[in-house]
């Protein structure tokens, strides 16, 4: 007979559950723990207790109650003691975040990247000194617990190594490994892919906190893709799920770097933009170059606003596949695709109107992601924060060892 679980094993697992509470929502009072968590007011008080004593929440009287009697305690994050280092590598930018637990970012830092060959030893190199320039500045009783990366290819959920990354020109890379020694923190760096940890975002803070279903869809040079499932991410036996961009919507179409031709990436991405545009002599790329072609759409450019419409078409047929397969609640346009969706929204739901089901389509919200540039970040946090509020107490004490 299998022996249920210990005593332990059920206080380490509340102790993850009211710190996940206060993480996601909030300062809380220990009235609405005892309630949302269905245990007992003594019990609330000691695992209050415990995360007090860790450092990891603290406890102050509310401000205004309106109530008579004793008010309840508020249990707050510790956002400027415990923080975790976010990364994010994309095709042409790199960003560093410090963000503390509640997820408050605290510290942020953001450069080009060239999108030359992918130069491992020197991207850790920059990632690393930049969390050693934020590191610096911290007060000495603080405390990392933990970093992850997100990065814009498709990273192996057992070892966290991207396998392939066309627009990153990266493949077989051991990133997370060489960051963490770069960092000498001691701490592993966990590594996902950039939608992925986006979706994971939008879920937890952003526009699909309260959808248990929705597909967000990520673009930056290329497209991907994240799925939100029953609340849970749907990652894939590998780690490799939700490579939408890789769906292919015309046969025979445009050439894209995984390989294969008419990916939705090769006939949505920055470059089928600028490209039907008349832009890419110029030079011009990166988000900036995509707004650019909105805002001409906006002011009455016929070029511009064929790009779009013609840009808008392909996506709607994506979008239009992933409903029927998914029967999602919601869809999120993210990174570039939030400024392509916007000037293309009515070819995007002509393509659904045609070529979704209306079952799926009937109850089917389209919105834009609510946090933006960040949402990757973000994503990595969530991602370092995960093993802390999986077992907090000891988390804490190997950071401080």
């Amino acid at each position: 007979m299998r022996a249920g679980p210990s005593q332990e094993d059920i206080r380490r697992h509340n102790l993850g559950a009211l710190l996940r509470h206060v993480h996601l929502g909030g300062p809380i009072s220990r009235a609405e723990l005892t309630s949302k968590m269905g245990l007992n007011r003594s019990t609330i008080m000691a695992l209050t207790s415990d995360l007090t004593a860790a450092g990891l929440v603290r406890e102050e009287l509310p401000r205004e109650t309106g109530r008579a009697g004793r008010p309840s305690l508020v249990v707050r994050p510790e956002s400027a003691r415990v923080y975790v280092f976010a990364f994010d590598v994309g095709p042409d930018r790199l960003a560093v975040a410090r963000v503390g637990l509640g997820g408050v970012i605290l510290d942020r830092r953001e450069s080009e990247r060239d999108r030359g060959a992918f130069d491992l030893d020197e991207l850790a190199g920059v990632l690393a000194g930049f969390a050693r320039q934020m590191r610096r500045k911290t007060r000495p009783d603080t405390v990392c617990v933990g970093a992850a990366a997100a990065v814009s290819g498709g990273v192996r959920k057992a070892d966290g190594v991207v396998r392939f990354g066309p627009n990153l020109k990266a493949e077989e890379v051991p990133f997370g490994e060489e960051l963490g020694r770069r960092l000498g923190l001691g701490l592993p760096v966990s590594v996902g892919n950039d939608a992925n940890l986006a979706a994971l975002a939008e879920h937890s803070r952003g526009v699909g906190m309260a959808v248990r279903d929705f597909i967000y869809l990520h673009g930056d040079v290329g497209i991907g893709g994240g799925i939100i499932a029953g609340g849970h991410l749907l990652g894939g036996h590998d780690g490799y799920g939700g490579e939408v961009g890789h769906m292919v919507v015309n046969p025979g179409g445009r050439a894209c770097g995984c390989g294969s031709h008419g990916c939705l990436e090769a006939e949505v991405g920055e470059r089928a933009l600028l490209e039907s545009a008349g832009r890419v002599s110029s030079g011009q790329q990166g988000r900036d170059a995509v707004r650019a072609v909105v805002e001409s759409a906006d002011r009455g450019d016929i070029v511009a606003q064929e790009a779009l419409s013609r840009v808008g078409d392909w996506l709607g047929l994506g979008v239009a596949n992933l409903v029927n397969i998914f029967n999602p609640e919601m869809v999120i346009f993210g990174g570039i695709l939030r400024e392509i969706y916007l000037g293309s929204a009515a070819q995007v739901r002509s393509q659904l109107t045609l070529h979704a089901m209306a079952p799926q389509r009937e109850r089917l919200r389209l919105r834009t992601s609510a946090l933006g540039d960040s949402a990757t970040l973000v994503g990595a946090a969530e991602l370092a924060f995960a093993h802390v509020l999986a077992d907090p107490l000891e988390v804490l004490a190997r950071a401080n060892a």
